[in-house]
C-alpha cells in the first residue's frame, strides 16, 4: 500500500482510494507495454561517406602493420620457411627409424631361417616327434610375417621420400612470393621517383581552397588570401 492509499484510509475516503489504485495500475500497465528502445550503433566520425558493411569490402584497409603487403609477405616467406624445416627434420626423424627397424627385422629374419633349417632336419629324422614339425610351422608364419613387415617398411620409406620431393615445392613457392615482393619494391620506389619534385612540401604554395566553377561554398578566407599573397611576396 502506498503513502496516497494509506491517507485516503485515513480520511475514510475510499473513492480516492479506488482513484489511486487505477492510476497505479495504469501507470504499470504503460510501463509494461513501452519496450525498450533498441540501441544504435555508435556512428564514428571519421567514417568515410558512403561507408557501410555492404561496401565494406570496396574500402581499402588502413596502412598499418597487420595490412601492409610486403609487410605480409615477408611474414608468409619467414614462416613458410620455418615450418618446412620443422617437417623436414620430423620426416628425416621419421626416415631413420624406419631404417633402423627394418635392420632388426633382418637379424630376426635371419634367426627365423636358422631355425626354419633346424626343424627341418629334425622334422625329418623324426617324424613321430610332433613338436618338431610344429616349431617349424611356427616359424615359418613368423618368417613370413617379418617379411611382409620388412615390406611395409620398405613403403612407407619410399611414401616418405615422396612427401619430402613434394615438400620441394615450398621452396619453389618461397621464391615466387620473394620475386613477388622484389616487383612490387621496384614499382614502390618507380613510383616515388616518378612523383617526386624538386620543391619540398613545406615551400609549395598551398592549395585554393575555391575555384570558379566549384559546386561548394567553401571560398577561401581573408586569412588565406593574405598568406597566399605573402607567399607570392616571397
Amino acid at each position: 500500500m502506498t503513502q496516497e492509499e494509506l491517507d485516503a484510509l485515513m480520511n475514510g475516503d475510499m473513492d480516492d482510494i479506488e482513484s489511486v489504485e487505477d492510476g497505479a495500475e495504469i501507470e504499470s500497465e504503460e510501463a509494461f507495454d513501452e519496450e525498450p528502445e533498441p540501441k544504435k550503433a555508435p556512428k564514428y566520425e571519421d567514417t568515410p561517406v558512403g561507408y557501410s558493411d555492404e561496401t565494406a569490402h570496396q574500402w581499402p584497409l588502413p596502412a598499418t602493420d597487420e595490412n601492409k603487403m610486403v609487410h605480409q609477405l615477408d611474414d608468409v616467406t619467414k614462416e613458410s620457411e620455418e615450418k618446412a624445416s620443422e617437417i623436414f627434420d620430423i620426416i628425416e626423424g621419421i626416415s631413420s627409424e624406419l631404417m633402423e627397424k627394418e635392420g632388426n627385422l633382418q637379424n630376426v629374419i635371419e634367426v627365423l631361417q636358422s631355425n626354419i633349417e633346424l626343424f627341418t632336419t629334425l622334422s625329418t629324422k623324426f617324424p613321430d616327434i610332433k613338436v618338431f614339425s610344429e616349431q617349424l610351422q611356427k616359424n615359418e608364419d613368423a618368417l613370413n610375417d617379418a617379411n611382409e613387415t620388412v615390406e611395409t617398411l620398405q613403403t612407407s620409406g619410399d611414401s616418405i621420400m615422396n612427401v619430402m620431393d613434394i615438400m620441394q615445392y615450398q621452396d619453389i613457392h618461397r621464391q615466387k612470393i620473394e620475386r613477388v615482393i622484389n616487383v612490387m619494391r621496384a614499382l614502390s620506389k618507380y613510383m616515388n621517383t616518378l612523383f617526386e619534385g624538386r620543391i619540398d612540401d613545406s615551400k609549395r604554395v598551398s592549395s585554393a581552397t575555391h575555384i570558379a566553377g566549384d559546386t561548394h561554398n567553401d571560398v577561401a578566407s581573408t586569412d588565406d588570401i593574405e598568406a597566399l599573397l605573402a607567399q607570392f611576396g616571397q
